[in-house]
């Protein structure tokens, strides 16, 4: 079931079906981050070999264990936002300084937020971020964690987690601190079905 986040955006889960339309992104990208395949987060990295994390990324949507929320302009996918349990995506970025400071665990985590080429400054993280909320919500919902940067002081490319005034638009709220520009943000995500929910492109 897909998600209408915005008038010209559609939003899908990441599974079976919708995998062909992933993998397009990511090829058009060139593998994304130096051929990451959305897999980092996952602490299954290659760092030689996009093909490998191709093919781990792939097994693991099989397997039902990679989440993530994929933003359609037709038929096209134009960006992700990734999600899943901390044992799903034990990888995140600034881990010593988040476990230093760390008191209880989420239910969930974001990961990797992307916009493809083309597409950025166009609504396609807030829409990524406002799908991955719906489809956690249809999962059972609980407490989000994300680790975003200050987008005014860290350069879009390495923005991996997305940006502080993303996840702020949506309702987060700051809970820490883990590195020069990185935050923990937090918010609460009520149980419901999934159903149609409007954003505002930012």
């Amino acid at each position: 079931m897909g998600v209408v986040v915005e008038p010209n955006y559609f939003v899908q889960a990441l599974d079976e079906s919708t995998w062909a339309a992933f993998a397009a992104l990511v090829e058009r990208n060139n593998g994304v981050f130096g051929g990451c395949w959305c897999i980092g987060f996952h602490g299954e990295l290659d760092r030689e070999s996009p093909a490998v994390n191709r093919r781990r990324k792939r097994a693991r949507v099989r397997a039902g264990t990679a989440h993530a929320a994929l933003v359609f302009d037709g038929d096209d996918c134009v960006g992700w936002c990734q999600f899943g349990s901390p044992d799903e995506l034990p990888a995140i970025k600034s881990r010593a300084a988040y476990e230093k400071g760390r008191t209880t665990s989420p239910d969930w985590r974001i990961a990797c937020c992307y916009a493809g080429k083309g597409h950025r400054r166009q609504g396609v993280a807030t829409a990524a971020l406002a799908g991955a909320l719906d489809l956690i919500a249809g999962l059972g919902g609980g407490t989000v964690e994300g680790y975003p940067e200050d987008a005014g002081s860290v350069p879009a490319g390495f923005l991996f987690n997305g940006a502080l005034s993303t996840y702020e638009k949506l309702g987060f709220t700051r809970d820490r601190k883990i590195g020069k520009h990185r935050w923990v943000v937090t918010r609460v995500v009520k149980p419901r079905s999934l159903k149609k929910v409007g954003v505002n492109r930012a």
